[in-house]
């Protein structure tokens, strides 16, 4: 009896240490915020407040990273590419990437530039886009030049339409309403092994849309929404010509869900202007009293 338990014990250990060898298929992904500000990030042109003048080095235009054994990806190219890219790089230990695209303003996709001849010349790094960002992207220079050198391979994107990457990775881009000159806009949901994670760095307002932000917070587990402007007046230009829901009327909205619910939620895409990046901002500090978050750079959230 004691060798067939011996033995049994023996067989057990064994596979248990092929199933630990092989986990690197059961490891849940490890998702990154590498970068919260605005299009024009900080120190931003033209700006000589304190906010710039003051300004942090170790911040960039907002972005996300997704990574884990299968490989990465990279929601926006943002003007912060090279440095954002490279830290993706070192943290995961993958050199290769796809890039999932929100729509057509600069602090989204010209980082493209950087896959081009003039820098890594990159040979078709799979670059995902709806319908119009892809024409737009195919149709003008010098964007079309990474294409015809296939520096970049195109995917078309079609909006509640589910695509698998990494290792079972779902993400699913979700329409909405922004200064559409060039592209749609799309959000993204990122289903991950055990959570949900929920991204919309640009939307002009709450009501505009044809969904319930309210309900996709409920959804998910981490929700990354546009916190562009602290307030109305903010910036000595008409804010009617850059609508976002002002942060102040995001947690008024959100006030009616339980802290269970805010405590998703953080708020990224700040505008250089934006009191809430200090963290000493008392309007930051009653915000997140409440049990919503501002996203800082490195942050890491488990899927």
């Amino acid at each position: 009896m004691t060798k067939i338990k011996s033995f049994l014990n023996l067989n057990i250990g064994i596979i248990l240490l092929i199933l630990t060898s092989n986990s690197g298929s059961l490891k849940s992904q490890t998702l990154v915020v590498l970068g919260t500000l605005q299009d024009g990030g900080s120190p931003h042109m033209g700006c000589e407040k304190s906010c710039c003048q003051t300004a942090k080095s170790n911040d960039f235009v907002s972005c996300l990273g997704v990574y884990d054994d299968s490989g990465s990806i990279m929601i926006d190219a943002t003007p912060d590419f090279e440095a954002q890219s490279r830290y993706l790089t070192r943290i995961s230990g993958h050199n290769k990437y796809s890039i999932f695209l929100t729509h057509a303003h600069i602090g989204h996709y010209t980082g493209l530039m950087f896959l081009g001849r003039e820098v890594a010349s990159t040979k078709q790094i799979p670059v995902y886009a709806m319908p119009r960002m892809k024409t737009f992207l195919e149709q003008n220079g010098p964007w079309s030049q990474l294409v015809k050198l296939r520096n970049i391979e195109l995917n078309k994107l079609h909006e509640d339409s589910l695509i698998k990457t990494l290792d079972q990775l779902q993400i699913t881009p979700i329409g909405v309403p922004h200064r559409d000159e060039f592209s749609e806009t799309v959000g993204y949901s990122l289903k991950g092994k055990n959570k949900r994670a929920l991204y919309i760095p640009d939307i002009d307002k709450w009501s505009k849309w044809d969904q319930s932000i309210d309900s996709l917070i409920k959804i998910h587990d981490y929700v990354f929404i546009d916190g562009t402007f602290f307030s109305d007046g903010e910036i000595p230009r008409p804010m009617s010509e850059v609508p976002h829901p002002f942060i102040e009327e995001s947690t008024k909205r959100f006030s009616s869900l339980d802290r269970y619910h805010r405590n998703k939620i953080y708020f990224i895409h700040l505008n250089h202007s934006n009191p809430a990046r200090n963290r000493d901002f008392q309007g930051r500090k009653i915000i997140e009293s409440t049990g919503m978050h501002f996203a800082n750079f490195g942050d890491t959230f488990t899927l």
